[in-house]
């Protein structure tokens, strides 16, 4: 056979590959998006009428005003390639209701048309996510293919937080997988591209930028010192012509000090209102346990003005024992927590470790952050999901992450009648991950290590079951926390104590998010 029909013949190969790809995908989607469409009607949060007011003002006050409105308490303060989204959106909005875009009238307006219309916006912006994750998909073999757009396409914490909830993650997680997408092909000019319009679409995924700046010096500005500068400047001009279209307008009207406040409001506190479960949440609670045992002893501790669980947000209150946190500190513990990950970048810039070294940069964030959110964990698990079809390890990481990820968004969700909804999510993802690997591995072993499957469920290369004893302890222990908030608190303390069931799940969610970034940091240190 000559190389040029081999050829000819993989092109083939290649593209009804690609076109199977792409029709699984859809099927996926529509699964999806069937599912979304049902959950227009259920409860939405505050971040609905954020989002509405965006609509608003974007198109009813000129540029030089967007940061600086304050009709409402929901001020701007996404970058501005987000706030020109709003205005694109807006475009819409007000064909199909003209209130929705009125600054004053709109006001907590909860029509049937701006719910839908709204709802069926952030659908149509999960396209990008699609398109990220075929991407990074298109080359899997077919059995790894699908469950990649299982774990992502049908993440349960997405649908909980953009579809219900409301906001605009799967979009914005779809530009960064784009932005991946290429760096896995080499294309390390396009992925630095889409993640500066990642960074000016919302600048909380700057989180990665240390390391994206790494692995991009080391990689695409390589082969000798002339070459390796032009590539630099090539790089910089690509970036810098993003934040140019951006933030160059505001500059222009000088208003880029008004962006800066609205964007890094550090006077919110350290933590959200609901505690996200990383680090702080360990601090806080030691710092309480140390001044009840103190005040115990008889020394004299001086209560915070504010309290921690107050359920408002910026109202972090100061520690009673403990050193107060600022932001610069959270600023220098995640870069310190991020090193071995640039420092594996530096050494050995693989394109095939660029999404699981993001992925720890994110869960770095995540942990030590300022004024985390809960829903930032969406960034790392959703990565991890990609890893997680490399490798059986991998995916036993994975399939515990993900399940304390997305409990921890319970919360979120506290009306009665959502509560169905999010246990069905959660217990169909276990299951369906579950299956999933468990199918995949039964394809890999042979025949006498599928007698070990029957007999053990699903084993990585180690042997080991997917789930040890600690794992298995640790899962169980989330039903009783769950039992416990949602029926024997108020049966036991009644009215008492109402912070100590979000508590118990913004500590214990915790420990399984610090397993994570304790694991991902051994592998790397394992492979520097």
């Amino acid at each position: 056979m000559t190389k040029k029909k081999k050829s000819k013949e993989d092109t083939a190969v290649t593209a009804t590959s690609r076109v199977s790809a792409i029709k699984e995908l859809a099927w996926f989607a529509g699964v999806a998006t069937c599912i979304k469409l049902l959950l227009i009607p259920s409860y939405r949060s505050t971040d609905f009428e954020v989002h509405r007011n965006w609509l608003a003002l974007t198109s009813s006050l000129p540029l030089s005003r967007w940061y600086q409105d304050e009709t409402s308490p929901w001020t701007l303060d996404y970058p501005p390639l987000f706030a020109y989204f709003e205005r694109f959106l807006a475009v819409f909005a007000r064909l199909i209701d003209p209130v929705i875009t009125d600054l004053h009238l709109g006001l907590d307006y909860s029509s049937n048309s701006v719910v839908v219309f709204q709802r069926l916006t952030v659908m149509v912006s999960d396209v990008v996510l699609f398109y990220g994750v075929y991407r990074l998909s298109k080359n899997l073999e077919a059995s790894r293919r699908r469950i990649l757009f299982a774990l992502v396409v049908w993440s349960p914490a997405l649908i909980i937080v953009d579809h219900i909830h409301f906001q605009y993650n799967g979009f914005l997680i779809g530009v960064l997988l784009v932005s991946l997408s290429f760096l896995e092909e080499g294309r390390d000019l396009l992925g630095g591209y889409a993640f500066a319009v990642l960074l000016c679409l919302k600048h909380l995924f700057a989180v990665a930028a240390p390391l994206y700046f790494v692995y991009l010096l080391k990689h695409y500005c390589r082969g000798g010192f002339w070459r390796g500068i032009w590539r630099f400047l090539v790089m910089g001009a690509a970036v810098g012509s993003v934040f140019a279209v951006s933030f160059g307008p505001f500059l222009y009207y000088g208003e880029m000090e008004h962006v800066l406040q609205r964007m890094f409001p550090f006077g919110r506190g350290l933590c959200h209102a609901y505690w996200a479960p990383n680090f702080w949440v360990f601090y806080i609670m030691f710092d309480k346990a140390l001044a009840y045992m103190l005040g115990k002893l008889g020394f004299h501790i001086q209560t915070p003005a504010a309290s921690f669980t107050s359920g408002l947000v910026g109202d972090s209150s100061p520690f009673s024992i403990l050193p107060q946190v600022t932001p610069a500190i959270t600023f220098v513990l995640v870069l310190l927590a991020i090193l071995p990950g640039l420092v594996k970048a530096w050494r050995d810039p693989q394109p095939r470790q660029i999404v699981r070294l993001v992925a720890y940069a994110y869960t770095c964030g995540f942990l030590f952050g300022w004024h985390v959110h809960e829903k930032a964990s969406l960034h790392f698990v959703t990565l991890l999901a990609i890893v997680a079809t490399r490798s059986l390890e991998d995916a036993k990481h994975y399939f515990l992450i993900s399940i304390v990820s997305c409990y921890s968004m319970f919360p979120l969700l506290f009306e009665d009648k959502e509560y169905p909804i999010k246990v069905l999510l959660l217990v169909n993802h276990s299951l369906l991950v579950w299956s999933s690997f468990s199918s995949l591995i039964s394809k890999s072993k042979s025949d006498k290590e599928r007698e070990k499957v029957k007999s053990r469920g699903l084993v990585d290369n180690t042997g080991k079951g997917l789930l040890g004893c600690v794992e298995i302890i640790y899962l169980l222990g989330i039903l009783c926390i769950e039992i416990w908030g949602q029926f024997l608190h108020q049966y036991i303390f009644g009215d008492k104590l109402p912070f100590l069931p979000l508590m118990l799940i913004s500590v214990y969610c915790a420990l399984g998010m610090l397993y994570s970034w304790i694991w991902q940091l051994h592998w790397l240190m394992k492979n520097l």
